[in-house]
């Protein structure tokens, strides 16, 4: 019995086998490693958005033209990007948009089906909020759907707040009817 001991009259057993297997379980867990962008993820920022989008809207031409190239729509104009991936997958990948002197939009946030309801994105959001916030930002700002609830929980429960109608400047999406911001 690899790993197990046999200690019937203290119940050695019972703690061995359980210490093995959660041992186990925490070795089958996937590591995941949030980073900057590098060269060569254009085609996994753009797969992994479209298909959130496709799922519950569809693709609009700001979308195509982003994610057709984030280098000169997101990075060159003084944007991030961060990608998660578990070794040689990418599994989720947010960006910030420079919107104006000290503010940036969180935008095209997304985490692979099969990463959802582990903490992925919560993780991905606290590391983008946070560089934001070590890139000087006096706030961020999010466009997002009244469809996606869970998401919008998650924005809130990180800080977000939303914006009354009187604040709101016009999206280029057609599917954004919620609008948020943290303040730092």
């Amino acid at each position: 019995m690899d790993g197990v001991s046999l200690d019937l009259k203290s119940g050695g057993l019972t703690v061995a086998l359980m210490s093995t297997l959660a041992e186990n379980e925490s070795m089958m867990k996937p590591v995941v490693e949030i980073r900057p962008y590098r060269a060569g993820d254009g085609v996994a920022f753009r797969e992994m958005n479209e298909a959130w989008i496709e799922k519950h809207f569809g693709i609009e031409e700001k979308d195509r033209q982003t994610l057709g190239d984030p280098e000169k729509y997101i990075l060159q104009p003084g944007g991030h990007i961060f990608m998660a991936t578990s070794g040689d997958e990418f599994v989720g990948c947010c960006a910030l948009v420079a919107t104006g002197p000290r503010v940036f939009e969180v935008a095209k946030m997304t985490v692979a089906e099969a990463y959802r309801g582990q903490g992925l994105g919560r993780r991905l959001l606290a590391y983008t909020i946070a560089q934001g916030k070590a890139l000087g930002a006096a706030s961020l700002y999010l466009e997002t759907n009244e469809k996606l609830g869970d998401a919008i929980h998650l924005y809130e429960a990180l800080g977000f707040r939303r914006l009354p109608p009187e604040r709101v400047v016009p999206s280029p999406y057609a599917r954004a009817n919620v609008f948020m911001e943290l303040v730092f």
